[in-house]
């Protein structure tokens, strides 16, 4: 892309923690990406239950620019997909793209997030006035689109990194 560099850098993510280098490709600053792409997968093992996000940023073609996964603790299973997708808004915001498309496998919080559901439990209403709140940056830039588990493979197998590093696997008899 004609004037647009990308710099390598440190990333903080990787077992749930902030501070381990994770090698990704980082905005020139002062430059736009035209489109980004972000998938956002949140998962309990049991609800409530062990919680992790996975998230993955891609540009236009679809190449990974940042992925990253993040432990949560005990939570609900909309509970981490609101978390993914807060997760992911936040890190997509220092790319300041033209058009961000996002892409959730949670029906719940898709609906949820564009007005078309109430938010009816607790425990999810702020979540989602955090997740609107971010979405609100990109204004019309933004649209939000449910897929299939199929369409979201990568931060799912994130969420499951982060969910394996964690949770402990019972023994094998003998």
């Amino acid at each position: 892309m004609p004037g647009h560099r990308h710099f390598f850098g440190n990333a903080a993510i990787a077992e749930g923690r902030r501070d381990r280098p994770l090698r990704e490709l980082r905005p020139d600053p002062g430059a736009r990406l035209k489109v980004l792409k972000l998938r956002a997968d949140g998962g309990a093992r049991g609800n409530p239950g062990p919680a992790a996000v996975g998230v993955v940023i891609e540009d236009e073609n679809g190449m990974p620019l940042r992925t990253f996964h993040r432990w949560l603790g005990t939570a609900t299973n909309n509970q981490a997909e609101y978390e993914a997708l807060i997760d992911g808004l936040k890190a997509v915001a220092d790319w300041n793209p033209d058009r961000l498309e996002v892409y959730l496998d949670s029906k719940l919080v898709v609906e949820q997030v564009s007005g078309n559901w109430r938010v009816k439990e607790p425990e999810l209403k702020q979540l989602h006035a955090r997740a609107t709140e971010l979405l609100k940056q990109f204004g019309d830039r933004v649209s939000i689109r449910h897929v299939g588990r199929g369409e979201n493979k990568i931060a799912d197998k994130l969420v499951n990194m982060a969910l394996d590093e964690r949770v402990k696997k019972p023994r094998a008899p003998g």
